[in-house]
This record gives C-alpha cells, sequence and structure tokens, in this order.
C-alpha cells in the first residue's frame, strides 16, 4: 500500500509540476543554486532516496512490530525534521515551525498516555478476573 500511495503522490505532484508550466523555470533554479548545479542534483537525489529507505523502513517496523509502533517512531521523527532545518540550512526558527515541533511533539505524548491507559486497564481488567477465580 506504501508503494502505491508513493507512487499516486509523485504522479500527482508531476502532473501539478507539467500542468502549471513550473517545469520551465527548472534549468534557472538549477543555475541559481548557491552551491551549483551539481549539488542541486545531489540534494534532490539524496532527498528522494532518504524518503525511500525511511518509507522501507517503517514497512519493515510495521512488519516486524506493529503500526502503532511505526507510528510512535514517526511522531517522534516530526520534530527533528524543523530542527535539522535550522541547524543545516541555517532556515529561520518562525512561528510555523516552533507551533507544528509543539503538535507533534503534544501528538507523540497522547499517543504514549494513551497507550499507558490502555496498558493499566488490560492489566487491571486481568487482574479483576484472576481474583475472581480465586473466590470461588
Amino acid at each position: 500500500m506504501t508503494i502505491y500511495q508513493s507512487l499516486v503522490a509523485s504522479c500527482v505532484v508531476l502532473a501539478g509540476l507539467l500542468a502549471s508550466g513550473e517545469w520551465k523555470t527548472l534549468p534557472s533554479e538549477m543555475r541559481n543554486y548557491k552551491l551549483g548545479q551539481v549539488w542541486y542534483v545531489v540534494t534532490l537525489a539524496s532527498a528522494s532516496i532518504s524518503w525511500q529507505v525511511y518509507t522501507v523502513g517503517l514497512v519493515g517496523l510495521i512488519f516486524e512490530s506493529s503500526s502503532v509502533f511505526s507510528n510512535s517512531v514517526t511522531a517522534v521523527g516530526l520534530p527533528i525534521v524543523p530542527v535539522m532545518a535550522v541547524i543545516v540550512f541555517h532556515d529561520k526558527m518562525d512561528a510555523m515551525k516552533i507551533f507544528s515541533i509543539i503538535l507533534a511533539i503534544w501528538g507523540f505524548l497522547s499517543l504514549v498516555y494513551q497507550h499507558y491507559l490502555d496498558e493499566n486497564k488490560l492489566v487491571t481488567c486481568h487482574t479483576n478476573h484472576v481474583e475472581d477465580d480465586t473466590q470461588i
């Protein structure tokens, strides 16, 4: 399923690029890239390869453990991206990035707390069932 989602997303982005006429500005964008044309291609290629490795890794997590654990790893990774953009690319830390980091951390903590509540409920239910059997 993940491969098909990525394929459809790539096709939609490519169709949007072609329909809007933005593809005509790609050569000038390459020429105006600060680090040069070669690094422009290297940046795009490394971004696409890293996303593929990320996707395959998440699918591997689903197969080896569970989709909940895969989602929690994704939620932990969300705040890392804007922070790394600030550190590596010297990007500005604006209110939108701070807000997205706070929401990502809040989502992860909510997931952990819900898992904690579900585990406590399961332990309590199991303990009460065992105590009822011993009283009979």
